[in-house]
C-alpha cells in the first residue's frame, strides 16, 4: 500500500485582508494553510491554522521554523496614503525583510509577493504597454507608492541573491471588487472628478482573478516578475458610463489645488498625486503571465467594472 502524499503547506501573511481570505478559501482544500496577521481572524475556513502576530515579533520566526512550509505568500502590506514614511517603512519594509530572511534561513522553496502595476507610474511619456523590464517611475511625489517600489525592489534583490528559491512578484493592474483601494473607492463616488481634456485608457482586474493569479504563482518552476492584467483596456469615460456615474469635469490646476486642501482637512480619501491616474496612461503587457503562468482572466470586462458595487453587498 502506497504512503499518502504529504499536503503542501502554505503560509499566508496578511491572511485577514480581502485577498488573503479569498486565497485561503481557494487553497485550504488542497493545501495546509497557515495564516499570520496582526488583525483577529475573520471568515477563515475552520481548517486554517491562524496566528495573530506582528510579523516583526520574535514569535513569528517560530512559525517559520516549525511549519516546514513549501511556500509563503506575502500579502501583509499596508496601503495607507495617510501613513507617515516611518509607519510605511516599519510595516512594509521591515516586515517584508523579516519574512524574506525567514524564508532564506529555513529554506522555504517558494515565495510569492504581491506588488502593483502602479509602481510603473502614470507619466506623460509612457509607452502604450509596459513590460516587466520597464523602469519604476511611480514614486515621484507619492510616498505610498515610494514604499511599494522599495518593497518591490527588495523582493527583486532577494530573487537574484537566492536563485534556488522560486521568488515570484506579481504586479496586477487596478483591482476592482469587494475591496477598499484607491481605484474602487474612486469609482464608488457619486460624482467622481475627471480632469478636463483627459480621458485615459485604463486597465482593471477582478479581485478573484488576482487570487487566481496568486494560486497559479505557486506552481513548481514558476519564478520572476509578472504583470497581471484583466480582460482588456477601456477609456475612463466608458467605465463611468457603465456604472451610471455623472462625473464632474475640473481643470487640472483647480483639481490639484482643491484636492490638496481637502486632503489637508481630511475631506478626501486620496491625495493630489493620485490625479495622475485619471490623467495619463499606465498600461502594462500581461503576455508573460499568460505564457508562463497560464493566466487568463475569468471575469469579463463588464463584470469586472460592476464588481466595485460588491463592496456594499
Amino acid at each position: 500500500m502506497s504512503r499518502r502524499r504529504r499536503r503542501e503547506r502554505v503560509i499566508i501573511t496578511g491572511i485577514n485582508g480581502n485577498l488573503g481570505r479569498r486565497l485561503a478559501r481557494r487553497l485550504h482544500r488542497s493545501c495546509s494553510v497557515i495564516g499570520i496577521d496582526r488583525r483577529p481572524a475573520r471568515d477563515l475556513p475552520k481548517d486554517v491554522e491562524f496566528h495573530q502576530l506582528d510579523l516583526r515579533r520574535r514569535k513569528t520566526e517560530n512559525i517559520f521554523r516549525t511549519a516546514r512550509a513549501d511556500a509563503v505568500v506575502h500579502l501583509h502590506i499596508m496601503h495607507d496614503p495617510r501613513a507617515t514614511q516611518e509607519e510605511a517603512h516599519g510595516l512594509n519594509i521591515s516586515a517584508t525583510t523579516k519574512v524574506l530572511e525567514f524564508c532564506a534561513h529555513y529554506n522555504i522553496p517558494k515565495v510569492v509577493l504581491l506588488s502593483s502595476a502602479d509602481v510603473y507610474g502614470p507619466v506623460p511619456h509612457n509607452n502604450q504597454f509596459l513590460d516587466e523590464q520597464s523602469p519604476l517611475l511611480g514614486a515621484s511625489d507619492f510616498g505610498d507608492i515610494r514604499s511599494l517600489i522599495e518593497l518591490d525592489m527588495l523582493a527583486s534583490t532577494f530573487f537574484w541573491r537566492y536563485p534556488s528559491i522560486e521568488t515570484v512578484i506579481l504586479r496586477p493592474v487596478h483591482i476592482l471588487g469587494g475591496v477598499s483601494n484607491a481605484a474602487s473607492n474612486y469609482l464608488r463616488m457619486k460624482r467622481p472628478w475627471t480632469l478636463m481634456g483627459f480621458d485615459p485608457m485604463v486597465q482593471v482586474i477582478h479581485v478573484e482573478d488576482v487570487v487566481a493569479a496568486l494560486a497559479l504563482a505557486l506552481k513548481p518552476g514558476v519564478k520572476g516578475i509578472y504583470n497581471i492584467v484583466g480582460p482588456g483596456e477601456v477609456p475612463l469615460s466608458a467605465i463611468m458610463k457603465e456604472l451610471g456615474r455623472h462625473t464632474l469635469s475640473i481643470p487640472v490646476p483647480l483639481a490639484k489645488a482643491a484636492l490638496k486642501l481637502f486632503w489637508r482637512f481630511k475631506l478626501a480619501s486620496f491625495p493630489a498625486p493620485e490625479l495622475d491616474h485619471i490623467r495619463y496612461i499606465c498600461m502594462v503587457d500581461g503576455s508573460r503571465a499568460k505564457a508562463e503562468l497560464g493566466f487568463a482572466p475569468e471575469f469579463a470586462l463588464q463584470e469586472t467594472i460592476r464588481a466595485v458595487e460588491d463592496y456594499w453587498r
